[in-house]
C-alpha cells in the first residue's frame, strides 16, 4: 500500500524535471515549453461486442514536436488515464533526446483489460481505436508513429498498420506508421528482445566503468552479480534470461502478480517463463521458494534489482528496506520521486529509466528507418563482406601453407570471421553502440558536475539541453 503522501507518477516525473531544470540555465519561458504536454486527445468509440455496443475510452499524448514524427507506444491497461500518458509521453521526449532516436514524444492507451476478451473481439477494438486516431493524423509514419507497449504487442501492431494502410491507399510509407511489427508484417530483427536486451546493455556499459561500480559499493564485473527481477513479462523476461546466459548473473529473485520465487542458488530463467505461460503464474513452480507477498521479495538481499513491470512499485513505504545497492528501472516510473530521494541519501546508484528501457525506442528507430528504405538492413553488403573476408582467409592458408606445421589459425576463427552480418547483428550493433554512447554522456555529467548527485538528474540535463537545442534552431 502507497502512503497517502506519495506524489503519482505524473507529480515524480514533474519533480525530477525540475530537479533537473533548477540546475540549468533556461530561459523561463523555454523552460515551460519543454516542460507542458502540447496536446491530449481523448477518444470514445462503441463497438458491438456479444450482441451489445460497449463504450471504450482511448487516448494520445504528444508531448513535444521538437522533432517528428512524436513517437510511443500505445498500451491497453485498466489503469490508462489522462495523467499517465502525459507523464510517460513527456519520458519519451526525455528519453528519445537521450538515444538520439530523432523523434519527439508521444504515448497512447486504451483503458481495458486485455484478457477479457477473445483475439476476435480484441480485432475490432483496436482497429476501431487506429481508426479513431489515424483519422486524426494521430498515427501517421511522418507525424505520430506508435509501439507496442503493456498488454499490446507485435499482432496488435499488424492490425494498427493493416488499419492505416486501408485508410491511405496509396501511401508508399505505410509500413512505417507503426513500430513492433512482426517481421513478416514489416517488422525488424530484434525487435521483440530489444528493451530487455537494452538493460543488458546498459548495465554492461555501466560495469566497464570502475568507479561507477565503486559509488554503488559493488566491484567487480557482471559475472556473479545476484539479481532480483520484478515482472517477468517481455522486458523482464529478455533481460534476466541475458544476464543468465551471457554474463553469469545469478537470478536469485522473479516477482509476478501472484507472488515471487526465490533461491539463493538460482532460478532457470527459461523454466519460470514456460511455466508463468503454461499456469498465468509462478504459483506452485518446483525447485524454488514461493511467496505468497511477491512485494516483500523486492527488499531481499541482492546486488542489482530490477523492476521490470509497474509504475510506483518502490514507493516511500517501502524503499527504506530495499537492499540492492544497484537498481537499473526496465519498467517506466518503477520508482517514485519520495522513493527515489530516500535511497539516494541511502547511497543506492540507480540507472534511470529513460535510459534503461530505451531499447525498444532505438530500435522502433531502426524499423522506421528499415520500412522508409523498404530494404531490410544487410541486404546489400554481407555477401560483399564475406567475399573481402573470403581474400584474406584465402591468403592466411597460402602462408600457412607455406610456413607449414609452425602456424595455424585458432579452431573456428574461418568460419567466424567469414560470416557477414546480418540484420539481427546490424541492429544488435546499432543498439549496444546507442547504449554506450548515451550511458558515457550520463556518467560524464554525473563526475564532472559537483551539484548533480546521480545518474536520473545527469539523463534529465542531457536529454532536456538536446530538446532545448532543437527549440532554439527552431526560432523559438
Amino acid at each position: 500500500m502507497k502512503p497517502v503522501n506519495e506524489p503519482s507518477f505524473r507529480e515524480s516525473v514533474d519533480l525530477m524535471f525540475n530537479r533537473a531544470v533548477s540546475l540549468m540555465d533556461l530561459p523561463p519561458g523555454l523552460e515551460e515549453k519543454i516542460r507542458v504536454c502540447n496536446a491530449t486527445y481523448t477518444v470514445r468509440f462503441g463497438v458491438r461486442l456479444r450482441g451489445k455496443i460497449q463504450t471504450f475510452t482511448g487516448y494520445r499524448a504528444v508531448h513535444s514536436e521538437h522533432m517528428e514524427p512524436v513517437k510511443g507506444g500505445i498500451r491497453f491497461a485498466m489503469g490508462v488515464d489522462q495523467d499517465e500518458v502525459e507523464a510517460l509521453a513527456a519520458l519519451m521526449t526525455y528519453k528519445c533526446a537521450l538515444v538520439e532516436a530523432p523523434f519527439g514524444g508521444s504515448k497512447g492507451g486504451l483503458r481495458i483489460d486485455p484478457r477479457q476478451y477473445d483475439e476476435q473481439e480484441l480485432e475490432l477494438i483496436t482497429r476501431r481505436f487506429a481508426y479513431e486516431l489515424i483519422k486524426r493524423d494521430l498515427i501517421n509514419p511522418s507525424q505520430n508513429v506508435p509501439a507496442p507497449d503493456m498488454g499490446t504487442g507485435e499482432r496488435e501492431m499488424a492490425w494498427i498498420a493493416d488499419q492505416y494502410a486501408r485508410m491511405n491507399t496509396t501511401d508508399i510509407n505505410a509500413k512505417a506508421c507503426v513500430t513492433g511489427k512482426p517481421l513478416n508484417s514489416g517488422g525488424i530483427s530484434g525487435r521483440v528482445e530489444a528493451t530487455g536486451r537494452g538493460v543488458q546493455y546498459a548495465l554492461q556499459e555501466f560495469f566497464r566503468h570502475p568507479e561507477d561500480v565503486k559509488k554503488a559499493n559493488l566491484s567487480g564485473k557482471l559475472d556473479g552479480k545476484r539479481v532480483i527481477v520484478q515482472g517477468l513479462g517481455n522486458v523482464g523476461y529478455h533481460a534476466a534470461k541475458f544476464l543468465q546466459e551471457e554474463d553469469g548473473c545469478l537470478i536469485t529473485g522473479i516477482i509476478e502478480r501472484d507472488g515471487a520465487l526465490y533461491s539463493e542458488t538460482g532460478l532457470d530463467v527459461g523454466a519460470v517463463h514456460e511455466w508463468l505461460v503454461r499456469h498465468g503464474g509462478v504459483a506452485g513452480f518446483p525447485d524454488a521458494n514461493c511467496h505468497a507477498d511477491g512485494a516483500k521479495v523486492l527488499e531481499e538481499d541482492c546486488d542489482i534489482l530490477i523492476p521490470a513491470a509497474l509504475e510506483g512499485v518502490i514507493n516511500m513505504g517501502n524503499a527504506g528496506n530495499v537492499k540492492a545497492p544497484l537498481i537499473i528501472e526496465a519498467a517506466n516510473g518503477p520508482v517514485t520521486a519520495g522513493a527515489d530521494k530516500i535511497l539516494r541519501e541511502k547511497g543506492t546508484v540507480i540507472i534511470p529509466d529513460m535510459y534503461a528501457n530505451a531499447g525498444g525506442v532505438t530500435v522502433s528507430y531502426f524499423e522506421w528507418v528499415k520500412n522508409l528504405s523498404h530494404i531490410r538492413f544487410g541486404r546489400m553488403q554481407r555477401r560483399q563482406e564475406e567475399a573481402r573476408h573470403d581474400l584474406i582467409i584465402q591468403e592466411l592458408e597460402r602462408l600457412d601453407h607455406h610456413l607449414g606445421d609452425g602456424w595455424s589459425m585458432s579452431p573456428n576463427f574461418k568460419e567466424k570471421y567469414l560470416k557477414g552480418a546480418d540484420e539481427l547483428q546490424l541492429v544488435r550493433s546499432g543498439l549496444d553502440d546507442t547504449m554506450r554512447t548515451a550511458y558515457q554522456g550520463m556518467s560524464k555529467i554525473w563526475h564532472e558536475r559537483d551539484d548533480v548527485e546521480d545518474l536520473r538528474t545527469a539523463a534529465y540535463i542531457v536529454a532536456i539541453e538536446k530538446v532545448a537545442s532543437s527549440y532554439r534552431a527552431k526560432g523559438l
